[in-house]
């Protein structure tokens, strides 16, 4: 009998501290360490982020262990995020990783951030080949053809903002808290989103534009507070959904042109906007009006976690996609 393939999980790549423990491709334990540190910023100080994974990396890993009742001695091989992401960010997971990999004679396994978060639906479901991924967080918005599980192309991103940006930023721009992603999604469950009307870009193939909808935004309530100061308060929900909605549209606007092109409908969303519930309402919707079938990973996949550089790390052991010591850490990085 062959021995179960268990995967140490290690993902840094912005400001959570993350490991997970994937055993022939189930999650054994799935540990986030989330930092409280850049609310008062109103954004990730990538400097206090890196200072806060060398506190948590360790701890992390340690429960990580416990919850999934297994021994450094059990583990096959050790994944951790590579690119893209916060340059000191991914150091501290990397050079842990690559510690932890030598100090036990393990083979070692790169992965890419975003690639991962198109993988995160294995964790949980078995989409078959080909699909289409969105692919939406606070730094990327790309569409991704998955040909298997180490084949995929992309075929569609932004050339400017991501998406997650864009929702941060009406938050910002209306005086919320940070993270304001979230709280837009909340508010916007209230709201009227036909109330306010804000433009679409219009771009060539399957490209993405969120700049001109943020400055649109940003005018649009300079101008309205001028009139009446209490404009944002006074229709804080409907302005939350009239964003929503026209993020939203453009997403989908664009996934469904790549999914006619492509002629796939097996379609799903994945990262961190992907829990955003207007964009799961929509791809639920548009599946059903399209005749899709459609996937959306579970809440604790769709944000910046460990279990999904471990399903991604079980695949590429499968297949004796290893790394060695000299591999490096990068902000950026090419499918």
């Amino acid at each position: 009998m062959n021995s179960p393939v268990t995967i140490l999980a290690i993902e840094s790549s912005c400001d959570e501290t993350s490991a997970a423990i994937i055993r022939d491709g189930k999650v054994l334990s799935n540990l986030i360490a989330t930092q409280k540190v850049h609310e008062r910023y109103g954004g990730v100080v990538p400097e206090l982020a890196s200072r806060v994974h060398m506190q948590n990396i360790i701890p992390v890993v340690d429960v990580a262990f416990q919850d999934a009742g297994v021994s450094k001695d059990e583990i096959s091989a050790v994944a951790f995020t590579q690119a893209p992401g916060l340059i000191g960010s991914l150091l501290v997971g990397s050079c842990f990783a690559k510690s932890f990999a030598q100090a036990n004679n393990l083979p070692l396994i790169s992965v890419h951030h975003m690639q991962a978060h198109v993988l995160a639906h294995f964790i949980t479901e078995n989409p078959p080949f080909p699909f289409l991924c969105l692919t939406v967080s606070g730094g990327h918005t790309q569409i991704v053809l998955c040909r298997d599980y180490l084949d995929m192309e992309v075929v569609g991103e932004t050339i400017d903002d991501a998406a997650g940006e864009a929702f941060d930023k009406f938050a910002k721009m209306m005086g919320l808290p940070y993270p304001g992603g979230p709280l837009v999604d909340k508010y916007a469950a209230t709201g009227d989103p036909l109330k306010f009307k804000f433009p679409m870009a219009e771009m060539k193939d399957f490209s993405f534009s969120f700049s001109g909808v943020k400055t649109a935004f940003l005018y649009f309530l300079q101008n309205q507070t001028k009139l009446n100061p209490n404009f944002i308060e006074e229709n804080r929900d409907d302005l939350c959904a009239s964003a929503q909605h026209t993020i939203v549209n453009m997403l989908m606007a664009k996934l469904v042109k790549a999914a006619k092109h492509y002629r796939i409908r097996h379609v799903g969303i994945a990262g961190g906007v992907s829990a955003n519930s207007g964009l799961r309402k929509a791809l639920t919707e548009t599946g059903k009006k399209l005749n899709w079938t459609t996937y959306i990973p579970p809440f604790e996949y769709c944000t910046d976690n460990a279990a999904m550089i471990g399903i991604t790390g079980y695949h590429k052991y499968m297949k004796g996609s290893f790394t060695d010591l000299t591999v490096t850490a990068s902000a950026r990085a090419s499918w």
